[in-house]
């Protein structure tokens, strides 16, 4: 991961799961904190992408078209597989394809349960989220973000 914005969330993270990982006698407190590392790390896929297509644009077009695609990607929000393959396909059709066959299974299943349990957290309803199951889709989640990046490198 190389993108500094990316990076910087990624250590504040795994920092939280490390300090989070020494309540484990205390269930109750662990499921409060699986809530906020959720909400935690949707955020950081999405601002992972941002910051990895953001790259991309301003590496290999022009300014102003990397300016337009920066101030496009700050309305991505919610980054289910699908979407994630939407924006994919805008930028090169036989990533988003790649991209499909290597997250198909069980890396989309943990995209899409950090986002959709993320969306239940905010709308202030309960989710069954627990730190392993959280820790899990984390592990997921940056291996997704991790083929974003190699396909831009």
């Amino acid at each position: 991961m190389n993108t500094l914005e990316a990076v910087r969330y990624k250590q504040r993270l795994d920092n939280l799961f490390g300090q989070i990982s020494v309540f484990s006698g205390n269930s109750e407190l662990q499921a409060q904190w699986a809530r906020y590392l959720c909400v935690l790390v949707s955020g950081f896929l999405e601002t992972s992408i941002r910051s990895i297509y953001g790259e991309f644009a301003r590496r290999t077009a022009s300014p102003y078209v990397a300016n337009f695609v920066k101030c496009e990607l700050g309305s991505f929000q919610n980054p289910k597989m699908g979407k994630i393959l939407e924006l994919t396909r805008a930028f090169n059709p036989q990533w988003a394809n790649q991209l499909e066959a290597a997250t198909e299974g069980e890396l989309k299943d943990a995209v899409d349960s950090v986002v959709a349990n993320k969306n239940q957290i905010a709308h202030g309803r309960d989710v069954g989220i627990t730190y392993a199951r959280i820790k899990d889709y984390y592990e997921d989640v940056i291996q997704v973000v991790n083929l974003i990046e190699g396909m831009c490198s």
